[in-house]
């Protein structure tokens, strides 16, 4: 438990190093695509988790990011949402046997069909939370949309080829 517990640490914080000096540093359509793969390590927290440490996680982790990248409390409320609703979507996914104790959201333990849904799916809820958070508005709500739904898939697709990297070579971490 405690290898698991320095793994997550480790990526977590690289993940959110690389977020703050490099992804969000990209540029494309003028920022109107920006992915956030730093909610990668909260995705990528094991089941067996209790969600008192999966709120825990996910706030520090909103926290640090907020102090890299502006005005306090957006990045963090999205988190908090994000590892609210993380168990929920988990069990809602649930396989007929239910998952095993020990398994991490992983495409090679899941699938792929199961790791775009989960993922997809609180990523979405993510960027939402985070893009009305910083808005604070409505207007114009297609922009903010298109903005939420392009930042969501490229944040997904960076997620997804993050997993093949990393899981791929390391089998069952």
């Amino acid at each position: 438990m405690t290898l698991t517990i320095f793994h997550n640490f480790i990526r977590i914080t690289f993940l959110i190093l690389l977020q703050a000096l490099i992804v969000s540093r990209m540029q494309v359509l003028d920022g109107f695509i920006l992915p956030w793969i730093y909610i990668f390590g909260i995705l990528m927290i094991p089941f067996e988790t209790p969600k008192w440490a999966v709120l825990l996680i996910a706030f520090a982790t909103g926290y640090i990011m907020d102090l890299f990248s502006g005005p306090m409390g957006m990045h963090m409320t999205a988190c908090v949402v994000l590892g609210w609703l993380q168990p929920f979507v988990q069990k809602l996914l649930s396989p007929r046997e239910g998952y095993d104790i020990v398994q991490r959201p992983t495409i090679q333990k899941m699938g792929l069909q199961w790791y775009l849904t989960y993922a997809g799916l609180l990523t979405f809820i993510h960027h939402f939370v985070l893009f009305f958070a910083e808005t604070l508005r409505l207007t114009p709500f297609f922009y903010h949309i298109g903005h939420i739904l392009f930042s969501s898939i490229a944040t997904l697709l960076l997620m997804t080829i993050g997993q093949y990297l990393i899981f791929a070579q390391k089998g069952n971490e």
